[in-house]
């Protein structure tokens, strides 16, 4: 089975691309005047989005800098170790919603101090699968087609992002318990 997984992997990205053109030669389709439509129409997209990933990446630089992810995990801890949240999770329950990249090096930070296969390491590990970048995601697709009200889509999208943090918490305390 792992030999099959791996020679699958190997011809998945060139099988695919074969595929693409195939039906696209099937369907009657330019491939490539479609695809450099495509590209233009990306590049049009990325040039309009910029100032956003940009106001998206200060302002988490400034968070992390300033120390008021700490001075956060240190205040709310003590709540959330009540209904068994670890305070160790909390920089990455914090940072998750805001960047994929700044919540991989938390991450990374956490499994370097308690090890991938510690109760932390895996529940960091199933936080990461069970929640968003919200508000990077937010800017990113709002900001491309220019909707300025975000509404009840960012507290929709921050209580699933607690349901999922609750969830995580929950199953891999079943599952793992909390010994190791």
């Amino acid at each position: 089975m792992i030999e099959f997984i791996r020679i699958m992997s190997v011809f998945a990205i060139p099988g695919f691309i074969v595929f693409v053109l195939g039906y696209g030669h099937i369907k009657k389709v330019n491939v490539y005047d479609t695809f450099i439509e495509g590209a233009k129409e990306g590049l049009s997209t990325v040039i309009r989005i910029f100032p956003y990933m940009v106001a998206m990446f200060v302002a988490i630089g400034i968070f992390r800098s300033s120390g008021a992810m700490e001075i956060l995990v240190k205040l709310i801890s003590p709540l959330t170790g009540l209904i068994g949240i670890p305070g160790e999770i909390l920089p990455l329950a914090f940072m998750r919603p805001i960047s994929g990249i700044a919540s991989l090096g938390v991450l990374g930070e956490l499994y370097r101090t308690y090890g991938p296969d510690s109760f932390i390491g895996r529940l960091a590990s199933t936080v990461m699968g069970s929640t968003e970048t919200i508000f990077y995601t937010l800017s990113i697709y709002f900001g491309a087609v220019g909707i300025k009200k975000m509404r009840y889509t960012l507290w929709g999208s921050l209580l699933a992002d607690l349901a999922g943090l609750l969830a995580s918490v929950i199953i891999c305390t079943i599952v793992f318990g909390r010994g190791n």
